[in-house]
């Protein structure tokens, strides 16, 4: 089932949407395939690739090999587990993960993924200001 396209809604009208960018080719610029995101190379210097941007949200795709050399980040961040299982460490604590989980880290908390399996990959959601949203 497709979505309309949000200028079609008179509700929607009112409130234009924010740019959005989608890094896959794909019929349907709001669809975000795994498989196509694994094609994508991240950036020099990155470690993971881009896949969608809306407003504040950005969207990637993590798939390290051997070990997770990722640093705190600026601002919050969601992972939803979209293949593989291993060892989370978040802030001070450490806890397993497996395809389908999700795992949160506030913006600045150190945090690292360990012991995964070779076809761990998980979409990133950045959003919200740097420093995190507040309470």
């Amino acid at each position: 089932m497709g979505y309309p396209h949000p200028a079609a809604s008179p509700a929607r009208s009112r409130h234009p949407m924010a740019a959005e960018r989608n890094h896959i080719a794909d019929a349907h610029p709001r669809h975000l395939p795994l498989e196509a995101a694994r094609a994508l190379k991240p950036p020099a210097g990155a470690l993971s690739s881009p896949v969608f941007e809306h407003g504040s949200l950005l969207v990637k795709l993590y798939a390290p090999k051997g070990t997770d050399a990722q640093v705190p980040h600026t601002r919050d961040e969601l992972y939803v587990v979209a293949q593989g299982s291993g060892i989370f460490l978040n802030g001070d604590t450490r806890h397993a993960f497996k395809t389908g989980d999700t795992l949160f880290v506030p913006a600045g908390v150190p945090h690292r993924f360990e012991s995964f399996s070779d076809d761990f990959a998980v979409w990133v959601m950045f959003y919200g200001p740097e420093g995190g949203e507040t309470s």
